[in-house]
């Protein structure tokens, strides 16, 4: 899965642990998704999104692999 998390959290001047620390989850998770390696649970991509004040779409996006 494809994803736009680091070109947010970069626009919005935000450190992988600044984002991690305002959605509760670790700074590795936040890695890990900006790189594709883990797919977020529905709760949090969400609190990204929210985070964000943008849809979860907007977000992630499927592939053809997945």
């Amino acid at each position: 899965m494809q994803n736009h998390v680091a070109e947010f959290r970069k626009a919005a001047g935000l450190s992988q642990q600044e984002l991690a620390d305002a959605i509760n989850v670790s700074r590795k998770t936040i890695s890990t998704v900006e790189t594709s390696r883990f797919t977020p649970s529905v709760i949090i991509a969400l609190k990204i999104a929210l985070h964000f004040n943008t849809s979860v779409e907007s977000l992630f996006l499927l592939d053809e692999h997945d």
